[in-house]
C-alpha cells in the first residue's frame, strides 16, 4: 500500500518548488504504470472517483429530463436540458458536439436514454461520458451535487494524470485526494501495486516532483 507521509512529503516538496504565478495553480498527480500490455488491451480505465476535498471549480453537469425532474434539476445542475431539445440537435452536429465537449457528467432521464444515445453518443461514447440513468424518483439535487465533487480517470496508457486540488488546499487535503486516486487505480490493474511505476506530483506551472513506487510503498 502506498504510505501517505510519502505522498504528503511529496506535496510540500511541490509545493516548495513552486513559483507564485497570477493565477490560481492546481496541484496535478501523474500515475505512471509497468508491466501491463498496452497492445492487448489489458487496461482500460474509465474512473469515477469523489473527491472527499473538491476543488473550488468543480465539475459541470448536465441533467437531461422533462418534467418535475427537470424542474428541480435546475437549482443544482451547470445545465438542464429538456428532452425535446434533443430531437431539435438530431440535425445539428454543431451544437451536439458542443453540449458534448462542455460538460464533465451527465445525468439523463430512463425514457430519454435511446434518444440521447443515437443523437449525443456518437460524442459521448468516445469520451467516457455516456449518461447515467436517473428516475423520477432520483433525488437529483443530492446527485447533481455529488457528481460535482467527481473526477474522471480515462486511459488506455501507462502514464495517468488528474487534477488533485487547488494550490490554497491544505496539503492534508491534497493527499487524501491523492491517497483515494492512487488506491482506486490501484485496485483496477491487472497486478495492482505490481504495477505501480511511479508518480509525479506538480503544480500548474511548477517543477514536477517525481517519486518512484519503490519509495512510495
Amino acid at each position: 500500500m502506498v504510505k501517505s507521509q510519502i505522498i504528503l512529503e511529496t506535496v510540500k516538496q511541490a509545493r516548495s518548488a513552486s513559483t507564485k504565478r497570477q493565477f490560481k495553480q492546481s496541484f496535478e498527480l501523474v500515475i505512471n504504470l509497468k508491466d501491463i500490455d498496452v497492445k492487448k488491451n489489458q487496461i482500460n480505465l474509465n474512473e469515477t472517483v469523489f473527491l472527499p476535498n473538491p476543488p473550488q471549480n468543480k465539475s459541470k453537469v448536465c441533467v437531461i429530463a422533462s418534467g418535475d425532474l427537470s424542474l428541480r434539476a435546475k437549482t443544482d445542475a451547470d445545465q438542464v436540458l429538456e428532452t425535446g431539445k434533443i430531437d431539435e440537435m438530431s440535425g445539428d452536429k454543431r451544437s451536439a458536439r458542443k453540449i458534448a465537449y462542455s460538460y464533465d457528467f451527465f445525468l439523463a432521464e430512463t425514457t430519454a436514454m435511446p434518444k440521447v444515445g443515437k443523437v449525443l453518443g456518437k460524442f459521448l461514447g468516445p469520451k467516457g461520458r455516456m449518461p447515467l440513468p436517473i428516475t423520477i424518483d432520483t433525488p437529483i439535487e443530492n446527485m447533481i451535487n455529488k457528481y460535482k465533487t467527481a473526477i474522471r480517470i480515462r486511459g488506455r496508457t501507462l502514464s495517468l494524470s488528474t487534477k488533485l486540488g487547488d494550490e490554497d488546499m491544505p496539503d492534508e487535503q491534497i493527499v487524501e485526494n491523492a491517497m483515494l486516486i492512487i488506491n482506486t487505480i490501484t485496485s483496477k490493474l491487472p497486478n495492482n501495486e505490481k504495477n505501480l511505476k511511479g508518480f509525479v506530483i506538480k503544480l500548474s506551472m511548477s517543477p514536477p516532483i517525481t517519486l518512484s513506487a519503490q519509495e512510495a510503498i
